[in-house]
């Protein structure tokens, strides 16, 4: 036979309940469940509310908000991830970008040096 109770505050309290109804021959409805939910909630900081049904949904509360912290903080990374494979692929555009020109200053002088070059031996010839 299983009692259902209300007024439990921490883990002692339940412990303390559950001895009591031992002794009476039965025992508290969810109590290792409502155990490790009182437990879930001192890791929390939080305080039961007292109730089995309470301290249940206190944890499911606690702990979406904890996914959805996960999963904002997940997108904040990948956002981070996508801003400097950006920023890379841009350093590397104005890199390419600067070789481009030296690559085409450096031809243009020698085509320079090689046309007065040319010039210059038809004039000594």
């Amino acid at each position: 036979m299983s009692m259902k109770i209300d007024g439990i505050e921490d883990e002692n309290d339940l412990k303390r309940a559950q001895a009591a109804a031992q002794a009476a021959g039965t025992s508290i409805t969810n109590y290792q469940d409502w155990a490790n939910v009182m437990k879930d909630l001192e890791l929390a900081g939080v305080e039961s509310t007292g109730s089995y049904d309470g301290d249940k949904a206190l944890r499911d509360q606690i702990e979406q908000q904890i996914d959805k912290f996960l999963e904002e903080a997940q997108e904040a990374e990948k956002a981070q991830q996508a801003k400097e494979q950006t920023q890379q692929v841009k350093e590397t555009s104005e890199s390419d970008r600067e070789q481009e020109i030296k690559a085409n200053l450096a031809n243009a002088t020698s085509s320079m040096i090689m046309a007065d070059y040319m010039k210059y031996y038809h004039l000594m010839s």
